[in-house]
């Protein structure tokens, strides 16, 4: 078993108001928690692994920066072509015995990336991509996603593709902190990008994206550096801590000591829920998080 070190983060300004009132009215049950699936799209560069963050309007679970995310849907359930590792066998790698749900997360995870990025799964074959899915034709099928007018299988089935899923690995499950007024349960996927694809921001709702370095970013999370780079009203004058749920700032700290994609996706994770708590350490309220202290040796050992 690995030992357990007590992180602390900053509580992101969004979540002060639901943490005061948690406190002043005393614990109570919390709100139930949705379920939500997000891809860590991953590449290499000279100088160490780089990562796709988008920003997200509103106050949302997954934070003001996050990977590509969002909540599953009814359609994930819709009957679609499948290649790669089975439901069930998904199921036994995020350590639950509702294979149905597991199917969810997946099929979720593959949707919302394509939504959000353009970057889609799939392929008619195990041994082949879509590819090209940055022309006007594609962007219409993700805003038709996007707004429920199709559903992702059908713009799926319309061009005989099926979900690879054996380009995605399972990441960590993170759930949002009890006093959250909105609550996500949500497993973390990793992925490469296809050949002769690329990461777009979807037309009708993209304010930001782009590749950033992990090591670069974790080297100025003291700043407001990438806060100020977006240059929205809620991300401007805000640290990493404050932009950033703490299970995205922890990914991205794995992300900044590995050695490249290869390593850090070979790396074998066992199934775990990291949830933050509430904490007041010296007047000043703090997100708690038990997580695995990092080996000597194993830099992308998930803390």
């Amino acid at each position: 078993m690995p030992q357990l070190a007590r992180r602390l983060f900053a509580l992101p300004p969004d979540l002060e108001g639901a943490a005061q009132s948690w406190l002043d009215h005393g614990e109570r049950t919390p709100r139930a928690a949705r379920f939500a699936s997000s891809v860590v799209l991953l590449r290499d560069s000279p100088t160490g692994l780089e990562t796709w963050l988008g920003y997200r309007p509103g106050s949302s679970p997954l934070g003001v920066l996050a990977f590509p995310g969002g909540s599953l849907d009814a359609s994930d359930d819709d009957p679609l072509g499948w290649l790669g590792p089975s439901p069930q066998h998904w199921a036994e790698q995020m350590g639950t015995d509702d294979v149905g749900l597991a199917r969810r997360h997946v099929v979720g995870a593959i949707r919302e990336l394509f939504e959000e990025t353009g970057v889609l799964l799939a392929g008619p074959d195990l041994a082949s991509t879509v590819e090209a899915t940055s022309t006007p034709e594609w962007m219409k099928a993700r805003e038709l996603v996007a707004t429920q007018e199709k559903s992702f299988t059908e713009v799926l089935a319309k061009r005989g593709l099926s979900v690879r899923t054996d380009l995605l690995k399972p990441l960590v499950n993170w759930r949002s902190p009890d006093f959250a007024h909105h609550r996500f349960d949500t497993r973390y996927f990793a992925a490469t990008v296809p050949m002769n694809q690329q990461p777009t921001l979807l037309e009708s709702k993209g304010v930001w994206g782009r590749w950033v370095n992990a090591a670069q970013v974790i080297a100025d999370r003291d700043t407001t550096a990438l806060g100020d780079e977006v240059g929205v009203e809620n991300t401007v004058g805000r640290t990493l801590g404050q932009l950033l749920v703490p299970g995205s700032e922890i990914m991205l700290e794995k992300m900044a000591a590995a050695n490249g994609c290869i390593a850090y996706l070979s790396y074998k994770r066992k199934a775990h829920v990291y949830q933050p708590r509430l904490v007041e350490e010296d007047g000043k309220l703090m997100l708690e998080v038990e997580a695995a202290k990092t080996v000597a040796g194993d830099p992308q050992r998930e803390r």
